[in-house]
């Protein structure tokens, strides 16, 4: 596959701000300010100015920066039957913060696809390898208020079987690597550990391409701050699904490194994958020097070969402003050149 020619390809994790026309911007749920027709073309415009900018900082495996979408879970389940927006009830995502959600009513189905369309136009748009994220089954769930299979296992199995189905036609739509975000995964280990990671293989069942998990501790969002500042000076959650996650059938784990407080050791445990390092914090304005990139990396490789390292970003870059995650984009590329070169002599 010619995503494996380049040493240290750079990708990011997911979203990046969208443009002050489309959507507010540096908010997370930011409604559109377009409608119909006009909200396609501009929805496409930002994905064409998105792909620009990532191409311009040299990011080698391109993504939609989910400029299709509100959110990066609510806005694929929007478009499946069996969940009610207008009927909402409060839960606790994530045992971090409540939120109003809407309630599954009926049996969930997909009745088409979801982002194939948008996978298809960027397509289009470049030869680069290009990577499309979904949300995953746990993630999906924890967003949900559950009043028809009142089982959060029943429940994430059906999210499996649309996954699959979604994933399937993004990979005939020419998608090189998709992405199943899972933040889910550091907070419930147990359901992890009985049914999380097989209901992600329930989702790559009979994939060709590519697959990724995508598991960090979310956006710079107050909440997920807050959380963090209560999780000591060693963050071990990692070390609860990574002894599993090796042994499973996903090719990419995407994890949190940079700014965070991840033992770098703990990548040891999933030795033998290709992982994605996040050396990008998108919980801070400042933008990163390349040598801060670089060090970072050069950590991860006492624990990754270099043919598996995949430079990345923490979490998606939504909340931030366009300046600021376009100056990380580019910190990112340097980043990873100064070691491409370092392996080099």
């Amino acid at each position: 596959m010619k995503i494996m020619k380049k040493l240290l390809p750079t990708s990011t994790a997911g979203s990046l701000p969208k443009p002050s026309w489309l959507a507010e911007p540096e908010k997370l749920w930011s409604p559109w300010k377009l409608q119909g027709d006009e909200l396609i073309d501009g929805k496409q415009d930002a994905l064409r100015l998105s792909l620009q900018e990532q191409q311009h900082a040299g990011i080698d495996i391109v993504s939609d920066g989910e400029q299709t979408r509100q959110h990066f879970v609510t806005t694929f389940i929007e478009h499946l039957e069996g969940v009610d927006f207008a009927k909402r009830e409060t839960v606790r995502i994530r045992d971090r913060y409540d939120a109003s959600v809407p309630t599954v009513v009926s049996a969930v189905s997909r009745p088409k696809s979801v982002f194939v369309d948008d996978a298809k136009f960027l397509r289009q748009q470049t030869k680069q390898p290009i990577k499309w994220a979904l949300p995953g089954p746990m993630t999906m769930i924890d967003t949900l208020y559950d009043s028809h299979y009142k089982s959060r296992e029943k429940l994430a199995w059906e999210f499996a079987k649309i996954l699959n189905q979604e994933a399937k036609e993004l990979e005939a739509a020419g998608v090189d690597i998709i992405q199943f975000d899972e933040p889910a995964f550091n907070v419930f280990f147990d359901e992890v550990n009985d049914w999380g990671i097989a209901t992600l293989e329930k989702a790559i069942e009979g994939l060709k391409c590519e697959t990724a998990i995508h598991i960090c501790y979310g956006y710079g969002i107050q909440a997920n701050t807050d959380w963090k500042k209560t999780l000591g000076s060693e963050w071990r959650q990692y070390e609860a699904s990574f002894p599993k996650l090796q042994a499973c059938n996903i090719d990419l784990i995407s994890l949190e490194c940079h700014n965070s407080r991840v033992p770098m050791d703990l990548i040891e445990l999933i030795r033998g994958k290709k992982v994605m390092v996040g050396a990008i914090d998108v919980a801070s304005n400042t933008v990163e020097t390349p040598e801060e990139v670089a060090n970072t990396l050069r950590k991860a490789l006492q624990f990754v070969d270099a043919d598996k390292l995949y430079p990345s970003t923490n979490c998606g870059m939504a909340p931030l402003s366009r300046s600021v995650a376009r100056g990380k984009l580019h910190a990112l590329s340097a980043g990873a050149e100064i070691i491409r070169r370092e392996l080099s002599n």
